[in-house]
């Protein structure tokens, strides 16, 4: 279950993002466990980290959420940082903190659920799954999000990662079934590619990590749309 903590001064504010969340809810079918501080040093007095968002007020009596944030992040580099404030100026200091984003006061919901969604992608995309693929003298277990692309070699595929490359039994086939409901796509009927590792797409090629791969003009669209859903949360 994601854990939520909203820090909010302001009771009535504080009030109407919990039943957001609770709307949100709701309306997505998800669960989340929901702590409430009323200032930026009830959460950073003894914190821990045990959430994964937290939802913080800018502009608090005691302690300023930007306070707050930096010294959650002295201990909790991981959990996702949003701004809740009614000056655009100040979020913009939360890069400092790495912050997600920011909803300005007053807040919609609909903003409100748009922030949240993104939180929500991002520690779908965070979670660790992992591939056992065999190899000459026995089997492998490869993170899948350290995989940069597969390519086919006769019976075999090429598993190039971020710690080298292997040479797997099986065919590109077999592997794409594997990794059905991961993020991966078929740049041309050789490579499929890991869409969390792309970082450019040129005309007809992609960079894929440090590899540069050829798109084929019958698998250009279908792998485009594929990485337009994965960029845009499509992709869990």
């Amino acid at each position: 279950m994601i854990r939520i903590a909203i820090v909010e001064d302001d009771a009535q504010v504080r009030e109407q993002l919990v039943d957001y969340v609770h709307r949100y809810e709701r309306q997505f079918g998800r669960m989340f466990e929901l702590t409430t501080f009323s200032d930026g040093d009830e959460i950073v007095s003894d914190y821990r980290p045990v959430y994964d968002i937290i939802l913080l007020d800018v502009q608090m009596q005691r302690m300023d959420g930007m306070a707050a944030a930096e010294a959650i992040r002295q201990v909790d580099s991981d959990v996702i940082l949003i701004f809740i404030t009614n000056m655009a100026q100040f979020a913009i200091r939360g890069y400092a903190v790495d912050a997600l984003d920011y909803v300005l006061k007053p807040v919609p919901y609909f903003a409100f659920t748009q922030q949240l969604q993104k939180a929500v992608n991002r520690l779908q995309k965070r979670q660790r799954t992992f591939l056992t693929v065999a190899v000459e003298g026995g089997l492998r277990r490869i993170a899948v999000e350290t995989i940069y692309y597969l390519e086919s070699d006769g019976h075999n595929v090429r598993l190039y990662a971020e710690d080298g490359m292997l040479l797997c039994a099986g065919s590109l086939k077999s592997f794409e079934e594997k990794l059905a409901g991961k993020p991966f796509a078929r740049c041309n009927s050789g490579y499929l590619v890991n869409l969390a590792q792309v970082s450019a797409v040129q005309q007809n090629t992609v960079q894929v990590g440090p590899h540069e791969l050829q798109i084929s003009r019958p698998r250009k669209k279908s792998f485009l749309e594929a990485l337009t859903d994965y960029i845009g949360g499509g992709v869990k």
